[in-house]
């Protein structure tokens, strides 16, 4: 919507999007990662993995890729990458000795919290105001159009 509360038809939006959509990728891109971080050749599938287990704390490499929506072999490879450069430790499950806990090991939370902070305070602010049907559009359409940039179809 425009700031006068009149919709926008589909060609402004997409013209306003591709305008607005360069300049948003640039500005994370430009996001300082911490120099604890910076010699790790982090990816962005390593910011998501490191996003979940930030904000929703410790879990299993399957409750992991359940919400990454990727194969539990594809974390299990990126929780091994990470393990071994010391983001990321693994223990038993008490309840289940068969089961191995991922989390952000304590010598790397700090940096990790101070570089992904900037992002989720941005998107709070953002979605704030919106109501929860709102967001909910909201992220539909961002993954409606995520999936038709990767030439995927879109569930309806």
């Amino acid at each position: 919507m425009s700031s006068d509360g009149q919709g926008l038809e589909v060609d402004g939006a997409v013209r306003a999007l591709l305008l607005l959509m360069p300049r948003m990728v640039g500005r994370v891109k430009r996001i300082p990662i911490p120099e604890e971080l910076q010699s790790l050749s982090l990816a962005p599938r390593h910011l998501s993995l490191l996003s979940y287990l930030l904000f929703d704390g410790a879990m299993t490499v399957n409750e992991l890729a359940e919400r990454l929506e990727v194969a539990p072999a594809t974390v299990s490879l990126m929780v091994s990458e990470l393990s071994r450069k010391g983001l990321l430790a693994r223990e038993e499950d008490d309840a289940d000795r068969r089961r191995r806990i991922v989390s952000i090991t304590d010598r790397h939370l700090p940096a990790i919290k101070e570089w992904l902070a900037q992002g989720a305070t941005a998107w709070q602010s953002a979605l704030a105001p919106l109501t929860p049907v709102e967001r909910r559009l909201f992220v539909d359409t961002l993954r409606a159009y995520e999936s038709a940039v990767s030439g995927e179809s879109t569930p309806g």
